[in-house]
């Protein structure tokens, strides 16, 4: 009987396992915020609070084990020179997963798993983009509407085509 074994297999292996949670450690340090499984986000909260939690020491041998953990040195040094720095006074709760809905295509649910007192210019905010009607009543956000006058401005022959 196995009990207490906790953690998600994810249906991988565990080697398969331990590097995926690298990978999406390093994307959630370096960007801030990622778009994951609920189940993804839920095994890789606690992996990310840990190495925060190290990097707050402050210490060589701290950021060795971080990098030994997730072999990503620049992703070690942001944890070091920024987390630690911004979480000093923070006793754990480092992220936080917010719900998104489902996936396209197979229905999974899906989140954003992002640091708390983030900074919105790493990663962008999760408002979309403004949507703007064009003249044929099909919705295109701002830029691709800037690049259609573009063109269109570039290319009068076209718009006699267009009238006829």
């Amino acid at each position: 009987m196995n009990h207490k074994i906790g953690g998600r297999k994810l249906n991988r292996t565990s080697s398969h396992r331990k590097a995926m949670f690298a990978n999406m450690a390093v994307s959630l340090i370096m960007n801030e915020q990622i778009r994951t499984t609920v189940a993804k986000a839920k095994e890789i909260r606690p992996y990310v609070e840990k190495l925060v939690t190290k990097a707050r020491k402050e210490t060589l041998a701290a950021k060795r084990e971080i990098i030994a953990k997730i072999k990503d040195k620049k992703a070690a040094d942001k944890l070091i020179s920024v987390f630690a720095k911004r979480y000093k006074s923070r006793a754990g709760g480092y992220t936080r997963i917010i719900k998104d809905g489902f996936r396209y295509g197979d229905l999974a649910p899906v989140a954003y798993i992002e640091f708390v007192d983030r900074d919105i210019a790493a990663k962008g905010s999760m408002t979309p983009k403004p949507v703007v009607k064009n003249a044929e009543n099909e919705e295109t956000d701002t830029e691709t509407k800037a690049e259609v006058k573009a063109i269109e401005n570039a290319k009068p022959e076209a718009k006699a085509e267009k009238k006829k």
